[in-house]
């Protein structure tokens, strides 16, 4: 796996899986279960660098 987000990406991307883990403790309705899923994907891109779609679709953000 080769890094392709930039150091902006990954903070973005963190800080956002942190607001959507708040919202998805919050109940346990089918939508915090969603929440928490994507803010999982979210945590692990913003801890490793590398973004699968950005990959698929040829895009890097990483300079």
């Amino acid at each position: 796996m080769t890094v392709n987000e930039s150091t902006a990406d990954r903070v973005v991307r963190f800080i956002l899986a942190l607001v959507l883990f708040y919202f998805a403790f919050q109940s346990a309705s089918p939508w915090n279960w969603i929440l928490g899923v994507v803010g999982v994907v979210l945590l692990f891109t913003a801890v490793t660098g590398f973004c699968a779609l950005y990959r698929v679709l040829g895009i890097s953000t990483k300079r």
